[in-house]
């Protein structure tokens, strides 16, 4: 099958917006959807698993370092990015409000609370301390998934929707004062990244599939590990997690706005090259990518799993090696596509997908002379 270069779907589809990421932009579903968008969010969180294996390898390697900071720089912003493409029907109407509750807040309050147990079972604390203001680990993508998507309607509503976002960001990298509650360095730094996605329209992802575009990808993303092989010892790996002002990584105000603005123009070529990158056919895990939400909350228990057990050292240095490092990689790319099956579906959609109907009003019809006057 050739790549497919339609426009994708205005909206997406009932499948699609079973993904929780995904799971409030709230239109009618489409005849047809493009498997791109599907394989993109498979590849980003395959990513995402990948990146958090090799985080104990970072200070053993300069060349593992400069590999997990270029991943970094572009994985949860292309993450965001598409999620913040499949918003764009996000109106703030009683149904998509309510997939905002069911899909977003009450995975929230059920994933902050088993990591902080797993933490305090894994660290033997008998009194484990839970708060939903400050979100643990991975958590942090639903409070800034729910926050973005509120904000939807006013994204829509302003000029220079772009403009204002990265000036938002700007702000907060420079503004050690923000309170660390609901990760609010994160949500406002990231944001732009989501404001983009809300605007891009079918055309926009056209030009990045382009054969042309896919040949540059290739020497782009070379040069940014060149890049990034040349940084390690000179910046800051902190930049790239977006949790902390400038102040607060140990430079001036001036220059966190350069850092930032660099790192931001960083994040955003090599989003288009991994895009450019992605295949747009149907492939064997075209499906896994409407499940994403279940790999990304799910894997982050095996990834703290790993350093709360010391499995990394129970294997001596040699996961530390270039083939361990190799084999690493494979298990976690391997652990985060079973936890999208639809066998592990079935058993946590309870808390990935909860059922809370109960929880809203039931919505009674209208009579018929008022819907006709209406």
């Amino acid at each position: 099958m050739t790549h497919d270069l339609r426009p994708a779907p205005v909206e997406p589809s009932r499948t699609e917006r079973s993904d929780r990421p995904d799971s409030a932009a709230a239109t009618p579903p489409a005849t047809r959807r493009d498997p791109f968008f599907d394989n993109a969010k498979y590849l980003a969180i395959v990513l995402v698993a990948v990146a958090h294996a090799w985080a104990p390898f970072r200070d053993d390697s300069r060349a593992a370092e400069a590999l997990y900071m270029t991943v970094y720089a572009f994985h949860m912003p292309a993450f965001i990015l598409v999620s913040g493409y499949l918003s764009r029907g996000f109106a703030m109407r009683p149904h998509q409000l309510k997939r905002l509750v069911t899909g977003v807040v009450v995975p929230y309050v059920i994933f902050e609370t088993a990591y902080s147990l797993h933490r305090a079972w894994s660290e033997d604390d008998p009194t484990p301390t839970i708060s939903l203001m400050n979100p643990m680990y991975i958590m942090w993508f639903l409070v800034a998934l729910f926050i973005w998507r509120l904000t939807t309607p006013l994204w829509k509503l302003v000029r220079w929707p772009v403009p204002i976002a990265l000036g938002v960001s700007v702000l907060a990298s420079v503004s050690p004062s923000i309170s660390t509650d609901l990760e609010l360095q994160r949500v406002l730094q990231f944001l732009p990244f989501f404001v983009i996605g809300l605007h891009l329209k079918p055309e926009h992802f056209r030009i990045v599939r382009r054969r042309e575009a896919r040949l540059l990808a290739v020497p782009v993303t070379l040069c940014a590990l060149v890049i990034a092989y040349w940084a390690v010892p000179r910046v800051d790996r902190e930049w790239l997690f977006h949790r902390s002002s400038a102040q607060e990584i140990g430079v001036s105000w001036w220059v966190g706005i350069l850092v930032f603005l660099a790192l931001f123009a960083c994040s955003l070529l090599l989003t288009a090259c991994f895009l450019a990158l992605t295949p747009g056919r149907e492939l064997w895990f075209t499906a896994l990518g409407t499940a994403t939400m279940y790999g990304y909350l799910l894997h982050g228990f095996l990834a703290k799993s790993a350093v709360y057990e010391g499995w990394y050292d129970a294997w001596g240095g040699w996961p530390r090696e270039p083939l361990g490092m190799v084999f690493v990689t494979l298990v976690a790319a391997t652990a985060v596509t079973v936890l999208c099956t639809s066998p592990v579906r079935r058993v946590f959609r309870f808390a990935v997908e909860p059922s809370v109907e109960w929880v809203f009003r039931r919505e009674t019809a209208r009579p018929e002379r008022e819907r006709s006057t209406s």
